[in-house]
């Protein structure tokens, strides 16, 4: 929606294509607030930020077709097959744009033996059915995962009747923002389990049952730690997976990020695509994915309209102790927008690059947790090689 906002803007015919019948995507579903703080200045939930941004696009005559699916994107010949109550049609354009997000990873994906009963949700489906859907999924749960919505489901059970009894995560830290892991979990009570995990699941037609277990280092079952919880309901919060598949001919993705490899313009390796969002990089907050939304867009109209080129491209690489990269890599014709993420929690630390000739310090920060500082376009000028980010304690 800030894609087709930003490119509207720029004066040109915009088409947004949607699957649900509303816009807003997974944001309808979040009713807590801590949305917009950076992109409108405001604290919002899900809703009100997709609603802000729709009442915005009315404005700019963006033509959104909802409950469209894409079968197809020629990537070279910019054109995309698109199926929808209306019938089978082909949309010729001058530069598409990008941003399906992420999705979640799937149970089956944990390799946990045991029984496969019902009773057993992501956490973005257990949202949806109780934020839009008025249903709970059940009365006794555990949540597998600290993940953000993990955190926030929590929560959300427990206000809603629930019990909840707790949150289980294989690493030694927690895998959501802190401030979820305060108002979510501490202000209710909620035990945060960390360094165990789920390794069976129990149950006939309904789950009954899960062993809980906690792990060493190398998430190896420790002997003697295993119980068994009496419960019906088994939330996955165990991460998002950015969604790139089918979406593009010869569109690199970046190894680490699992998403595409784009330019701080947003562009992809093909000229004329562009990307944004969570399927780039698994982003932390609502406000990062809008505000590269909004460049991807401007750079898109841009690229329609014939005022730019695609840039060659410096390398951005990772060095030591960073995980999650973004960009792949630099156009200077840009302002230079970096997000990381660690590998590991640090007590405090300096983002360096010697080729930018910074030196970042920070005071702790974890992998759920991104940082990002931006470097003014004019400091990109002349660099020739690649550009190296590493995070020293």
């Amino acid at each position: 929606m800030a894609a087709a906002l930003s490119a509207s803007r720029e004066g040109v015919m915009v088409t947004l294509l949607e699957r649900e019948k509303k816009t807003g995507g997974v944001l309808n579903q979040c009713i807590h607030h801590g949305f917009g703080l950076q992109f409108y200045r405001q604290e919002l939930t899900g809703p009100e930020f997709a609603h802000k941004l729709q009442l915005e696009m009315n404005q700019h005559s963006v033509n959104v077709i909802s409950e469209s699916y894409v079968r197809h994107i020629d990537t070279m010949r910019k054109y995309v097959e698109v199926l929808s109550p209306d019938g089978v049609f082909i949309i010729q354009a001058r530069a598409i744009v990008l941003s399906t997000g992420a999705r979640e990873r799937p149970f089956g994906s944990l390799m946990i033996p045991g029984d496969r009963p019902a009773g057993i949700y992501t956490a973005g489906l257990a949202q949806r059915m109780v934020n839009l859907e008025n249903t709970l999924p059940g009365r006794r749960a555990l949540i597998l995962g600290s993940g953000d919505i993990g955190l926030i489901m929590a929560r959300r059970l427990t206000l809603e009747g629930m019990e909840v009894l707790g949150v289980v995560e294989r690493l030694p830290y927690p895998g959501g923002l802190t401030r979820n892991v305060v108002q979510c979990l501490e202000d209710y009570g909620i035990p945060l389990h960390l360094s165990h995990t789920v390794v069976e699941v129990r149950g006939k037609k309904r789950l009954e049952r899960v062993l809980l277990s906690k792990v060493d280092e190398n998430f190896n079952i420790i002997p003697g730690t295993q119980r068994w919880l009496k419960i019906d309901t088994l939330i996955l919060s165990a991460g998002l997976i950015p969604q790139v598949e089918d979406l593009g001919e010869g569109l690199e993705t970046d190894p680490v990020n699992r998403g595409f490899a784009v330019s701080n313009s947003c562009e992809t390796s093909v000229e004329g695509i562009f990307a944004a969002g969570n399927n780039v990089a698994v982003f932390d907050l609502v406000d990062y994915v809008a505000a590269e939304g909004w460049i991807a867009g401007k750079n898109a109209a841009l690229h329609a309209r014939g005022e730019r080129r695609k840039s060659p491209g410096i390398p951005i690489v990772r060095g030591k102790n960073v995980g999650v990269l973004v960009p792949t890599f630099i156009d200077p014709s840009e302002h230079l927008r970096v997000y990381l993420r660690l590998r590991k929690p640090m007590d405090r630390g300096v983002v360096i690059s010697k080729e930018l000739d910074i030196e970042t310090p920070f005071n702790y920060g974890t992998p759920s947790e991104m940082i990002q500082f931006v470097i003014n376009r004019d400091k990109l000028q002349g660099l020739k090689k690649a550009v190296k980010i590493e995070v020293i304690e």
